[in-house]
Formats: structure tokens, sequence, C-alpha cells
């Protein structure tokens, strides 16, 4: 499972100009799902974001993470974090996982969130979506549960 974490001032998502999701302050998430996932990495995941200490102190040193400074979670399914792009000119998505069970482990990582008491909002699975977002610093990480 990879996972593209933006720390943001704000973010939100549209599906056919209507917004499904959005957040002030927090986590703007890009979350693929490949073949090998299981609820085991979905868990392992969601616990890493939500202790992901990138939220600055007074200092100005990253010590807080988005459950302590009471921030939020937008999470978008992308299944374009599979494509792979060595050959050719045209991605091949060979790498991720089938949709129903994409779905099922997505649905699955955002319920360990809000179980961690987090605000998650989403975007539709499988649909086309609008993203849009105020990278805070800026910072971006990308997290995969295989290392």
């Amino acid at each position: 499972m990879r996972v593209v974490v933006q720390r943001c001032k704000d973010a939100k998502v549209t599906v056919d100009e209507t917004v499904t999701g959005e957040i002030g302050k927090g986590l703007m998430l890009l979350v693929g799902v490949t073949h090998e996932d299981t609820e085991k990495d979905a868990k392992y995941l969601a616990d890493k974001i939500a202790g992901l200490r990138i939220f600055e102190d007074d200092a100005g040193k990253m010590n807080y993470s988005v459950t302590e400074t009471e921030g939020a979670i937008l999470s978008v399914s992308q299944f374009t974090l599979y494509g792979d792009c060595r050959k050719g000119r045209r991605p091949n998505f060979m790498g991720a996982a089938a949709p129903v069970e994409a779905e099922r482990l997505y649905d699955y990582f955002n319920q360990e969130l809000r179980a961690g008491g987090l605000q998650v909002e989403t975007g539709v699975f499988g649909a086309m979506m609008d993203v849009s977002l105020t990278n805070w610093g800026p910072v971006t990480l990308i997290l995969d549960s295989r290392g």
C-alpha cells in the first residue's frame, strides 16, 4: 500500500461539480493499493499517518502529529500510484489491485483512521475527481507499507 501524504492548510475533492470531501488544516492523502496488500498494510499506514510528526511546534520543529493538532484528513483513492512508466510512454497499471479488493482495503484504511479519532473526508472510489489543496510548507512524503 502506498500513500502520498501532503500537509495542507485546506483541501477538497469534487465529483461531478459536487464537493464530496473538504477539510481545513490537516493531511491530504492519495492512497494506492497493490495486489499483495492486506488489512495489516492498511492498519500499519493508518497508525503511521495518525502519529506522523510533521506539524511544527513553537520552535519550528516538526514535533506534532495531525492527531495532536486536531487536524483532519482528506483521503482520495489513487490507483495511478502503482503506474509503471519504465517502458514506453504510456503507464502500465498492472501493479494496482483489482477494484473490488482495492476499494475494500481503502475503506478499511479510512475506518482505521476514524477509529483513531480522526475526522476523515473522502472522494468517491473509482470516480473522476478534481482534487485541490494548499500544500503547507510544502510538505509532501511518500509512505509505503512494504518499506
